[in-house]
């Protein structure tokens, strides 16, 4: 590998691994990252096409401090509906994932910017969530000259999206109905940046919503996925440690597969228990990484068929 594609295929990587840290105060830079520099070539890495899909199309301007983009599925015929909010990457993936759902479903898709911290601050107040929920719900009600009605909410996010669904499960935990996590959960070490291995510790604390969620899923009551890849950013925990960490926290074992996943992706670890999925991924590579996000219409199905 040549000097100069070193340094391209790094700061590629370090785009797509943004620094977890979720204070409100403004942070000047990222947090340093030491990501594998390996790139690789060996999974297929399959890519979405961008391919329109017919439907509603509407821009909710003055909600959150960027544009939300509200989808509606040109199939869509019924006022009762469920609600699919997605943080972070390219909407017409997640346009595509809803369009082929088998129940009605509205999407919503919410970029922010680089980093957890964006996503986890836009959402602190309590309100901000519910105010969103209600904006799409009349938006969608006035473009189809009738009142719509949401059955059930869900949340997916990719990479540093998850600030998001962390600060909504903080005070909306009830009404989630399901969650999809595209390899994207982190927390800090304690100390800072003292990795495992070290002797670091995982902060739990921001770990303890999550925990929950997944609590009620391995119970039947909630639908919970988690993937998850190789990736390791050293300065703070990796989406492979959050998962054992959740996976342990609850008695859980992982099961050892190998399986092709979507997208040409190679799954090596599984943990299902009723509405509880975690999924362990090849790869620590940038393309791997984004193999999550191109995955979420397989993901997403597996909560809904759950």
């Amino acid at each position: 590998m040549n000097y100069n594609f070193y340094k391209i295929f790094l700061f590629i990587l370090s785009i797509y691994l943004n620094g977890c840290s979720s204070e409100p105060e403004v942070i000047p830079r990222q947090m340093n990252q030491f990501p594998s520099p390996m790139a690789d070539s060996v999974r297929v890495h399959e890519r979405m096409e961008t391919k329109h899909v017919p439907g509603l199309s509407l821009k909710l301007e003055h909600v959150l401090t960027k544009p939300v983009a509200v989808y509606v599925p040109a199939n869509h015929k019924l006022q009762q509906t469920d609600l699919l909010l997605h943080f972070h990457g390219a909407g017409y993936i997640p346009r595509h994932a809803v369009f082929h759902a088998k129940r009605p479903m509205i999407l919503a898709v919410v970029n922010l910017g680089s980093g957890s911290s964006v996503y986890e601050n836009e959402f602190r107040d309590e309100s901000t969530f519910s105010r969103l929920i209600e904006s799409i719900r009349r938006a969608v009600s006035k473009r189809k000259s009738s009142d719509v009605h949401l059955s059930r909410i869900y949340l997916s996010s990719f990479s540093a999206g998850y600030g998001a669904v962390r600060a909504v499960l903080k005070h909306h935990l009830p009404a989630v109905d399901g969650i999809v996590l595209l390899d994207g959960l982190h927390t800090d070490y304690i100390p800072a940046r003292r990795a495992l291995s070290q002797g670091g510790k995982l902060n739990a604390g921001k770990l303890r919503d999550f925990l929950q969620f997944a609590r009620l899923a391995r119970d039947g009551e909630k639908r919970f996925v988690i993937t998850h890849s190789e990736i390791f950013p050293g300065t703070y925990a990796s989406t492979t440690e959050t998962a054992d960490f959740i996976i342990n926290s609850l008695g859980l074992h992982r099961h050892p597969v190998l399986k092709w996943g979507p997208n040409g992706m190679q799954l090596l670890s599984e943990t299902k228990v009723n509405g509880l999925i975690i999924l362990g991924f090849a790869g620590n590579s940038a393309p791997d990484h984004i193999d999550h996000l191109h995955g979420l219409p397989i993901f997403l199905k597996m909560i809904l068929d759950t």
